[in-house]
């Protein structure tokens, strides 16, 4: 990952022009391989200030820190409203981004001691704010929505996370957040 990471940052130092336009970027989600999976995401600009972005998570991918063996995968879709300007290019400003998500895994459940099927949904209002450096593209967003399906122990679903704080637990509130880095093209 680590190597991924250099090898990317060489890429947007020999390759950057501030005055181009980008409408492609593929990033990938920083530190998701410690969450247990690597996330993988394209994003294409549209007219009116508007992109779709569709990710790919190879759960299993990654550092298991709930020590439960999980094998899977997530797919997710968002279309972001940039709200601000996008003077440098199509992907950049504040936005708001409506987002369905679908993970579908198995996991060595504890209180079982057996291979154990976790397939759950979730759709999620989010907002952040995107912007790149010549080739290089920050994405932060936070948001939250419903969830519905078969949950994990964990409440942990590799693309979103269930409701549990201040000593109430929601499984049908999906909380989500990342900060993820890419190459605009």
């Amino acid at each position: 990952m680590r190597t991924a990471i250099v090898l990317l940052l060489c890429a947007v130092c020999t390759m950057s022009n501030a005055a181009e336009v980008y409408d492609n970027a593929v990033k990938v989600t920083f530190l998701s391989w410690i969450t247990g999976s690597t996330k993988l995401s394209y994003e294409r600009a549209f007219a009116n200030h508007q992109s779709a972005e569709i990710c790919a998570s190879m759960i299993g991918a990654g550092y298991d820190k709930f020590q439960n063996n999980p094998l899977g995968f997530t797919l997710r879709y968002g279309h972001k409203f940039f709200l601000t300007g996008n003077h440098r290019g199509g992907l950049q400003g504040f936005y708001v981004r409506p987002e369905a998500i679908y993970s579908h895994y198995s996991y060595d459940a504890m209180s079982s001691q057996q291979r154990t099927p976790a397939k759950m949904g979730a759709v999620l209002a989010t907002t952040g704010y995107q912007m790149h450096l010549n080739r290089l593209l920050i994405d932060a967003w936070v948001g939250g929505g419903y969830a519905f399906g078969n949950p994990a122990e964990t409440g942990y679903h590799h693309g979103f996370a269930l409701w549990n704080a201040f000593g109430k637990s929601w499984e049908h509130v999906a909380l989500s957040f990342s900060v993820k880095l890419g190459i605009c093209f």
